[in-house]
C-alpha cells in the first residue's frame, strides 16, 4: 500500500492511497474460494461447482465486497499509522481502477483539534439562590382554589368575556377547496422570505418582494407581501395560488375563485389595476391566459370563470395579478393576502362534517387554551341563546393528517354562561387535591417551589459556566461537525417558521441573518462539546451503569404500558443509548468544574431568579 499526503491545512487532511492490483486479485480469489466450498448450484454437488462457474456467477458481487473491505481496511490503517483522530467518517473517492490495475482512492477527513485545558481555579461564577415565601405559596393556593372551584351560572344578562366558561354545542365542517394550500400556510418572513407552500410570486424588472410579516385575523392566516423598487418597464406583480401544474380543468367548465386581499401599508401606484385569472395549459404546453378585473383593496372577492371551448385544456393555475404600474414609477406597497379558495362551478358545495368535530354541552373557556388556534377567541361576546359561525384553519402540523392545513367552519350554539367560583382555601381543598390537610398541602407546595428554584439556580449557574468556558476556548473546530450541527438546528428553525412559532427575538429577521446567527450557535455548541468531552476524558469522568439504568427507567416511564418495549429498543440501539448517556456525562463534567471553580452564592428574590 502506498500513501501520499495531498493536504495538511488546519484540521483538514487528504491522502492518496494506492492498493496493488495483486493484493486486490488475491483477496478476490480467496473470497471466491470460500464461496466455492459451500455453494450449491443445479447439476452440481455442494462444494463441487467448478471455480470458473463460481467466478462467472459471483465474480462481480465479490469484487464489490472486496473493494469495500480493502478500502475500509486501508483507510483505517492510514488513520492508525499516523495517529489521527477523525472528527467524522472520512470521505472516500475512488480516483482510478483500470481493469487488472492498481486501485487508487482519495481520502479526505478532518481531525479533532488539540484542546488546551482551562485554568478551572481561575473561573469565577455567581450562583443565585432563592427560597419560596408565604406569598409564593399563597398564590399557588389561590390558583388551586380557582381551578378546583365549582361552575356557577352567571345570573346577569351579558355577553361572554375572556375567562368565562361558555357552555356550547358546536359542529365543525371542512370547507371544500380545490387548492392544495388555500389557507396560505407555510410562509416564512424575510427578504425575500418564502411564500406559502404551493404559492409563488413573480414581479417585473426593477421590483423586488419580501414577506414583511405573517399573522392571523379572525382565526385565519395572512401574509404581508411588500413590493418595492422602481419599475423599469410597465410594472406588474403576479401571485400564483397553486403549484406549476395547477388544478385539473376541462374545456367549457366553470370554476369560482375566492381571494382575500387588502393594502396593509403604503398605497397602490397610480393607474395600477387588479385582476384575477388562470393560466390554462394542455398536458404539455401553455395555451392562454384568462383574466377579470377586481378591486384589490376590497377584502374578499369571488369571481366565476368559464374556460374556453378548447379540448386541449387540462390544467388551470389560478393567480392574483397587479399590473398597469407605469415605467419609472416608485413602488412601496404591502399587500395583505388572506386565504384563497377554488371550487368547481358557482354553487357553494356542501361542507362535510368531520369525525370528532362536534360536541354537546361543552364548557369552553373564552379566550382559553386547548382548542384550534383562534377558536376560543372568536366565541368572546356570545350570549346564551345566540349562534355564530367561526372560521379557523387547522395548523399545518396538526396531529390528524386529514385535517392538517384545512380550513373549517364551526357552527356554535351558546347555551349557558358560567363562571368558576373559587372554593375556600382550607383542609377540604387540600383533600380535594390529594393531601391530608392544609398544612401538608402548604409544605408540598413549598418543597415543589424550592425544587423549581434550585433547578433554575443550577441552570443559570451552568449557563454562566459555559459562557466562561466559551470565552476561554479559542481552538479551531472541524467544519464538518459545525455543518452537521447547523443542519439539525436549521431544520427546527424552518419547522418553527412554517408553523408560526418563531421566537420573539428572531421575528423580523431575514433568512440570511438567521442563518449567520444560528451557524454561530452551532460552532459554539461544537466547541463546548469538544471541550467538555476532553475535560471528561482527561479526568476519567465516566457514566456508571447504574446511572445509565436509572436514566433508561425514567425514559421508559414516559410511555405507560410500553415500558419493556422502550427498554428493549434502547438496549438494541447504541445510538439511542448514547443519547441517554451524553447529558449525564455533561452534567458530571459540569459538576467537576464547579467543584474547582470559584463560586459565590447570592440570595435573590424569586423574580430575579426567574428572569431570563
Amino acid at each position: 500500500m502506498q500513501v501520499n499526503e495531498l493536504a495538511h491545512e488546519g484540521l483538514k487532511r487528504a491522502y492518496s492511497v494506492t492498493l496493488p492490483a495483486g493484493d486486490i486479485a488475491s483477496s478476490r480469489e480467496k473470497r471466491l474460494s470460500e464461496i466455492a466450498k459451500t455453494v450449491s448450484l443445479p447439476g452440481f454437488r455442494p462444494g463441487k461447482v467448478p471455480m470458473s462457474i463460481v467466478r462467472q456467477r459471483y465474480g462481480t458481487a465479490v469484487m464489490g465486497e472486496v473493494l469495500e473491505q480493502s478500502v475500509g481496511d486501508a483507510s483505517r490503517k492510514v488513520v492508525s499509522d499516523r495517529g489521527l483522530k477523525p472528527a467524522l467518517q472520512p470521505k472516500i473517492e475512488v480516483t482510478s481502477f483500470p481493469e487488472g490495475g492498481d486501485l487508487e482512492f482519495r481520502m479526505d477527513l478532518e481531525v479533532l483539534p488539540d484542546i488546551p485545558m482551562p485554568d478551572f481555579a481561575g473561573i469565577e461564577i455567581e450562583r443565585l439562590r432563592a427560597e419560596p415565601g408565604d406569598e409564593d405559596v399563597s398564590k399557588i393556593l389561590t390558583t388551586l382554589a380557582e381551578r378546583n372551584g365549582d361552575l356557577a351560572d352567571v345570573t346577569e344578562a351579558r355577553p361572554s368575556a375572556k375567562g368565562d366558561m361558555l357552555v356550547c354545542d358546536f359542529t365543525g365542517r371542512i370547507y371544500p377547496d380545490l387548492l392544495s394550500n388555500g389557507p396560505g400556510l407555510g410562509a416564512v418572513p424575510g427578504a425575500p422570505g418564502k411564500m406559502p407552500n404551493s404559492w409563488e410570486v413573480g414581479v417585473s424588472s426593477g421590483l423586488t418582494t419580501e414577506i414583511a410579516a405573517i399573522g392571523t385575523e379572525a382565526g385565519l392566516p395572512y401574509v404581508d407581501l411588500r413590493v418595492s423598487g422602481t419599475a423599469s418597464e410597465e410594472g406588474w406583480v403576479q401571485v400564483s395560488l397553486e403549484g406549476p401544474n395547477g388544478i385539473a380543468a376541462a374545456a367549457g367548465t366553470t370554476q369560482s375563485l375566492t381571494v382575500t386581499t387588502s393594502v396593509a401599508a403604503g398605497a397602490l401606484p397610480q393607474g395600477a389595476q387588479g385582476k384575477l385569472g388562470f393560466n390554462l395549459r394542455s398536458r404539455t404546453d401553455f395555451l392562454e391566459m384568462v383574466r377579470q378585473g377586481f378591486e384589490l383593496a376590497a377584502g374578499q372577492t369571488t369571481q366565476a370563470f368559464t374556460f374556453p371551448a378548447q379540448d386541449a385544456i387540462a390544467f388551470a393555475r389560478p393567480f392574483i395579478y397587479l399590473h398597469g404600474i407605469a415605467s419609472g414609477s416608485s413602488v412601496d406597497v404591502t399587500l395583505r393576502l388572506g386565504p384563497a379558495r377554488l371550487i368547481a362551478g358557482t354553487e357553494e358545495p356542501e361542507a362535510p362534517a368531520f369525525a370528532g368535530g362536534a360536541a354537546s354541552d361543552m364548557p369552553i373557556e373564552v379566550g382559553g387554551p386547548g382548542f384550534i388556534p383562534g377558536f376560543t377567541d372568536q366565541i368572546e361576546g356570545l350570549s346564551a341563546g345566540e349562534t355564530r359561525d367561526i372560521h379557523v384553519v387547522f395548523p399545518i402540523d396538526y396531529g390528524s393528517q386529514e385535517l392538517a392545513g384545512k380550513r373549517a367552519v364551526f357552527s356554535i350554539v351558546a347555551k349557558a354562561l358560567k363562571q368558576r367560583v373559587a372554593r375556600a382555601v382550607d383542609d377540604d381543598l387540600a383533600k380535594a387535591v390529594g393531601q391530608t390537610d392544609l398544612a401538608a398541602l402548604q409544605t408540598q407546595i413549598k418543597e415543589g417551589l424550592q425544587r423549581e428554584y434550585d433547578g433554575l439556580s443550577r441552570m443559570k449557574l451552568k449557563r454562566a459556566l459555559l459562557d466562561k468556558l466559551s470565552d476561554m476556548a479559542s481552538f479551531p473546530v472541524p467544519e464538518g461537525m459545525v455543518e452537521g450541527e447547523f443542519g439539525q438546528i436549521w431544520q427546527r428553525v424552518e419547522a418553527d417558521l412554517k408553523a408560526g412559532r418563531l421566537d420573539a427575538d428572531d421575528q423580523g429577521k431575514d433568512e440570511a441573518t438567521l442563518r449567520t446567527e444560528y451557524r454561530g450557535i452551532a460552532e459554539r455548541r461544537i466547541r463546548l462539546g469538544l471541550l467538555l468531552s476532553e475535560i471528561g476524558r482527561s479526568n476519567n469522568i465516566q457514566v456508571t451503569p447504574d446511572e445509565l439504568s436509572m436514566a433508561l427507567r425514567q425514559e421508559a416511564s414516559r410511555y405507560r404500558g410500553q415500558e419493556q418495549q422502550v427498554i428493549e429498543f434502547f438496549r438494541k440501539n447504541p445510538d439511542a443509548m448514547e443519547n441517554l448517556r451524553a447529558p449525564i456525562f455533561e452534567e458530571k463534567v459540569v459538576d467537576f468544574i464547579i467543584e474547582l471553580a470559584k463560586v459565590t452564592d447570592r440570595q435573590v428574590a424569586a423574580e430575579e431568579l426567574s428572569a431570563a
